[in-house]
């Protein structure tokens, strides 16, 4: 595979241009995930939910596994998804990575649609209170590069916004609504034609205070009166319930335990569908939640579940990952991320939080190992992505998904 320069942006356009062509010639298209998701706000189905998952590393790879499970299983209901952060230190801009997964689903024989998503496309609190017209301009100029690449389900996460230290809920919410607004008010006329985009909003930041149903109902109202009369608004509402990205690392490296509140997660599900609609709740942070548990999102009837941190640990930890560049990699972030070390954390919990910062950086090195070596860690990966998808329950849901997502017509060819 040819390894393109960063800012080789043009050349990059090009071949995703072809590789786009290719798979609308063998009916893979890039799709919103917005009118399967409204008709599980009306009840139509349930007892299932959607993975997203997001690909930091071996994004063509890992995707080839992912599809080869889905194809295996019937699966239809499944995200690909990067983050804001993510793009920056896995150096992934949109085009590459929605090409990579498109890529991979003509080398896997799959077909429909594929959901490809920007997740938590966030505000940074620093820069908005800094400059609020230039950090939104900043998010409106990466909503625009995404929809352009194919992008068309957009997770805002203006979360970071909620003020906690405010006496009431309407006072801790209303940045976040607001701006959620503006950025859907943004999203809606970039939209290709026959495309309705999934926009996600966030009502509680990852690591902080759990989200209460006052939470829900004021930012649902805040929102409403905010956007335009008429505009389409969200599909999905992502909530906090105990967990953190990455989860907490403990001095041997290891991760302590999630103590994931379902009930607040069913609770906050239930109501936004009965009463806004919704898809239900996103459960961000829990790739590193104990395997036995998973099957409680369906339970709960979680309508989306974000992924991410176990399959980096599984690349990294792979027994089929080079020893040499390991170790070259872990010197890198000794000198290159000493000023993420904090006193008293021992070399294990560093290394473990800081390497995702090195992805980037050896993009090349890892996209470079054999052929044999990059697939078989891919085979390890790949059994966690059927055991997932199982847990999950979206087996044989590809009919169901097809029900609700129609192809593009022949007027409507979305190509980057």
């Amino acid at each position: 595979m040819e390894i393109i320069a960063e800012d080789d942006v043009e050349k990059k356009r090009r071949l995703a241009k072809k590789i786009f062509k290719v798979a609308g010639e063998k009916g893979i298209y890039s799709s919103s995930i917005y009118e399967f998701y409204m008709a599980r706000g009306r009840g139509e189905f349930s007892g299932f939910t959607v993975p997203a998952i997001n690909l930091r590393s071996m994004t063509y790879d890992l995707a080839r596994a992912i599809f080869r499970v889905a194809n295996k299983n019937d699966s239809g209901a499944f995200v690909f998804e990067i983050a804001r952060s993510e793009m920056g230190y896995t150096d992934q801009r949109p085009i590459e990575f929605a090409s990579m997964v498109m890529a991979a689903a003509v080398k896997e024989d799959y077909s429909g649609p594929v959901f490809i998503q920007g997740d938590h496309f966030q505000v940074n609190l620093a820069k908005y209170k800094e400059n609020p017209h230039v950090e939104i301009e900043n998010l409106q100029a990466l909503i625009w590069d995404a929809i352009t690449s194919g992008f068309f389900n957009i997770d805002i996460d203006s979360s970071t916004l909620v003020d906690l230290t405010k006496p009431t809920s309407k006072e801790q919410q209303l940045l976040n609504y607001e701006v959620c607004a503006k950025l859907t008010e943004f999203i809606r006329p970039l939209e290709p034609k026959g495309v309705t985009i999934s926009v996600g909003g966030e009502i509680g930041e990852i690591g902080h205070q759990n989200s209460t149903p006052e939470d829900l109902h004021v930012f649902m109202g805040g929102l409403k009166e905010n956007l335009s009369k008429g505009l389409t608004g969200i599909s999905k509402i992502s909530v906090q319930t105990g967990t953190t990205h990455g989860g907490i690392v403990l001095p041997d490296g290891s991760i302590a335990q999630i103590m994931l509140d379902f009930n607040t997660l069913k609770t906050l599900s239930e109501l936004a569908r009965r009463e806004y609609g919704l898809a239900g709740a996103v459960q961000h942070g829990a790739s590193t939640l104990p395997a036995e548990d998973f099957h409680k999102f369906v339970e709960c009837e979680t309508a989306e579940v974000h992924l991410a941190t176990e399959f980096q640990n599984m690349i990294y930890e792979s027994k089929h990952f080079p020893a040499e560049l390991k170790k070259k990699i872990y010197a890198w972030l000794k000198v290159n991320a000493a000023g993420e070390a904090k006193k008293g954390e021992t070399e294990d919990q560093f290394v473990y939080k800081t390497r995702k910062k090195a992805l980037g950086p050896f993009k090349k090195e890892i996209m470079s190992l054999p052929q044999e070596t990059r697939d078989a860690i891919a085979a390890e990966i790949e059994t966690k992505f059927d055991f997932l998808f199982k847990q999950l329950n979206i087996v044989n849901k590809k009919a169901l998904v097809n029900k609700y997502v129609d192809p593009p017509s022949s007027k409507e060819k979305h190509v980057p």
